[in-house]
């Protein structure tokens, strides 16, 4: 990918000048000896994302943030490579993997291009990271890419419903009341937002979803929903914990290269 688009220089720069602001929450997920899931976390035990035994597997994590979910598959054995678009996400997670002794690759790149060979995988993660950030027309074949046959792409991001059902202005918490409509939707732009301005982000509707992935060659083979364990009024990212009862604030999408 010779120039970069622009929504990717956007979200680096939103990464940029707000990497301190998820340090500690980095350090914990790094220091915590079992995997949570999203905004709600949930365990591992529950939605078992993750193979137990990766060892002599070759991972990558696509948009990795500090880099936690990358430690996680490393301490099961595998040899892990982690892509991110921010720099200074980055530090954090170079500091904290030396911190632990372990061995993980840190790339300063995109998770829409690679540079990888084809195959080059066993298995592939995205917690928001490119599941949220990244075009999925681009990311989603560049993850098949770099998947050898019969690999899983696990990957989780917050929900379409969620976003339609944002204010149009950008205020917080996300509405009980449809703000938008469903059929048509890619790209959010919440630069403007009057809370908690942000980047670029990608949803894309269920059935498109699915033509995306039967056309990039990914077998479906488990999708959920979460649900917030408890009710609650404060607001957690973007929706409250009583909104996420009701409905789904996230979901996690499955799949295996054919």
């Amino acid at each position: 990918m010779s120039e970069l688009p622009e929504y990717v220089q956007v979200n680096r720069d939103h990464w940029d000048n707000n990497a301190h602001e998820w340090v500690a929450m980095g350090e914990r997920a790094w220091a915590s000896p079992d995997p949570t899931w999203g905004m709600w976390g949930i365990p591992e035990a529950d939605l078992k994302l993750l193979p137990e035994d990766m060892a002599g597997m070759r991972a990558i994590e696509l948009g990795c943030g500090t880099g936690y979910i990358a430690a996680w598959i490393a301490r099961r054995g595998a040899s892990v490579v982690a892509v991110d678009n921010s720099a200074k996400q980055l530090e954090t997670a170079v500091r904290l993997n030396e911190q632990y002794g372990l061995d993980i690759e840190f790339v300063h790149g995109i998770a829409e291009s690679v540079d990888a060979p084809d195959g080059s995988f066993d298995f592939a993660v995205s917690e928001y990271g490119a599941a949220l950030w990244s075009d999925p027309s681009v990311w989603i074949p560049e993850a098949h890419r770099l998947l050898k046959s019969g690999s899983q792409l696990v990957f989780l991001s917050s929900t379409t419903l969620s976003a339609i059902c944002s204010p149009l202005d950008g205020s917080l918490p996300t509405s009980e009341t449809l703000q938008r409509a469903y059929f048509g939707v890619h790209t959010f732009d919440w630069r403007d937002a009057i809370d908690d301005p942000g980047g670029i982000e990608f949803h894309l509707t269920t059935s498109d979803w699915v033509h995306l992935f039967n056309d990039t060659g990914f077998e479906i083979l488990d999708f959920h929903e979460l649900q917030a364990p408890r009710e609650g009024d404060e607001v957690n990212f973007f929706a409250t914990a009583t909104w996420s009862r009701k409905w789904p604030s996230e979901q996690v999408w499955v799949l295996r290269k054919r």
